[in-house]
């Protein structure tokens, strides 16, 4: 969904209630569910005074409610900023805020956390609307005065203050870059305080959103918040490939799924023996090619004989290996390769609607074409005309009775020996054929 709050789509969603405002959670970015919210405080306990307020895309805030206004999920606030005001919305209030404030290592009596002013007016609000429909066209044309300047760098949003004062520009570079003759170009354009904050490429992308590979919006503009390093040996533990355009999220990095399920394959991997070591045995030494982690089977070949492989379990493995301590070795890993049985299981898709496999219809309808071709052979049939000069195309069914009684020449069949021209089936004179 796009709305003017965020940078999803941009414009006024079909039946959105509040205009644009977005009181769904700005669609749904890092949108966090209140599973406080129903239950009552214990008597003589105050109600935690800070709430959450949500900014463009995924900006929050921890803000302090020291008038103690009655504000619920989704409503717009006007806030305090490091001068003048803004507004955003409601995105958490009660018990839940203190936990989030734990998670992120804020403390409530801190200095940084501002406080409520007030709720907007209409005219706050249609300022506000007007400031956010200027974003997209300010980003372009700094995107374009950027590279008139030839700086090595990426704006990739712009967010206005509400109250029209004030601009951030957040942009991406590989290089510390001197953006202060941009600054003044900006500032002489637009009229207004700029601020540069540089992002990287992940919060890029969590700001921008989009859809990943997997078909789902992208973690880190939904619920991700910490971005932890992701290296090429979380491929590695997981048996993937290392191919890049397939590690890849819409960043450029690594994607943070490859994180997620790198614990239980490392807790799987501690009773599997070293991948390093080889299994000696009288035919020579055989070398690992790959695993299975979750089924416990490893399988094994010679470079004599790379095309053959053996399967065999963790168990097996350790067993080959402690006899190779022992100074032992096994004659082959054929004693010792698992036997995988393959169950073919045949599908009868005979009788897949519970009745014969000839229902009733195709009876009908077999019986009903054996009539017709019957009726049709019998009188609806039409008669083969006899062609005048051409014996072929007359193979004795349809001639008349009257040559038959005269004794007439008989047309020629297939078979029979009766040749007008003279010659056999192979070619040959009728009396050579009969020596």
């Amino acid at each position: 969904m796009g709305c003017g709050s965020c940078s999803s789509g941009g414009g006024t969603p079909a039946g959105c209630g509040s205009n644009g405002s977005c009181v769904t959670g700005s669609c749904g970015k890092l949108e966090v569910f209140d599973w406080l919210s129903g239950m009552e405080l214990p008597n003589g306990q105050n109600q935690f005074d800070i709430i959450e307020v949500k900014f463009k895309n995924t900006r929050k805030e921890f803000i302090r409610n020291s008038k103690q206004l009655e504000l619920s999920y989704g409503e717009p606030v006007v806030v305090e900023a490091a001068s003048g005001y803004d507004i955003g919305t409601v995105s958490l209030t009660g018990e839940l805020v203190r936990i989030q404030m734990q998670k992120k290592g804020i403390k409530p009596d801190s200095r940084d956390v501002k406080n409520v002013i007030r709720k907007p007016s209409q005219a706050d609000l249609d300022k506000w609307t007007e400031a956010q429909k200027e974003e997209r066209p300010t980003m372009l044309r700094s995107r374009s005065i950027a590279k008139e300047l030839k700086l090595q760098m990426k704006i990739s949003d712009v967010e206005y203050q509400a109250d029209r004062s004030k601009a951030t520009f957040f942009y991406t570079a590989d290089d510390r870059v001197d953006f202060r003759e941009l600054i003044k170009i900006l500032a002489d354009q637009f009229k207004l305080r700029i601020e540069m904050r540089q992002i990287g490429a992940r919060q890029e992308a969590g700001r921008l959103g989009g859809i990943g590979s997997c078909g789902r919006e992208l973690c880190c503009s939904t619920w991700l918040t910490d971005f932890r390093s992701v290296s090429t040996n979380a491929a590695r533990y997981q048996q993937l490939s290392i191919n890049p355009m397939k590690l890849a999220g819409q960043c450029g990095k690594l994607k943070c799924c490859l994180n997620y399920e790198l614990d239980a394959y490392l807790d799987a991997l501690k009773d599997f023996p070293s991948t390093e070591t080889k299994l000696e045995t009288q035919r020579g030494l055989a070398e690992h090619q790959k695993s299975d982690i979750f089924k416990g089977i490893m399988w094994y070949n010679y470079p004599d004989d790379p095309g053959k492989f053996y399967c065999l379990t963790k168990e097996r493995v350790k067993e080959i290996i402690q006899l190779n301590k022992k100074g032992e070795k096994p004659a082959d890993l054929t004693d010792f390769e698992l036997v995988v049985e393959e169950k073919t299981s045949e599908v009868d898709y005979a009788n897949v609607v519970g009745q014969d496999s000839l229902t009733r219809f195709d009876k009908n309808k077999k019986r009903g074409g054996k009539n017709r071709r019957k009726k049709g052979n019998r009188k609806g049939g039409k008669p083969q005309q006899k062609a005048k000069g051409n014996p072929k195309q007359n193979k004795g069914g349809n001639k008349p009775p009257e040559n038959r009684k005269k004794g007439g020449k008989k047309p020629y069949n297939k078979g029979r020996g009766n040749n007008p021209k003279g010659k056999s089936r192979n070619n040959k004179p009728n009396g050579e054929n009969k020596k």
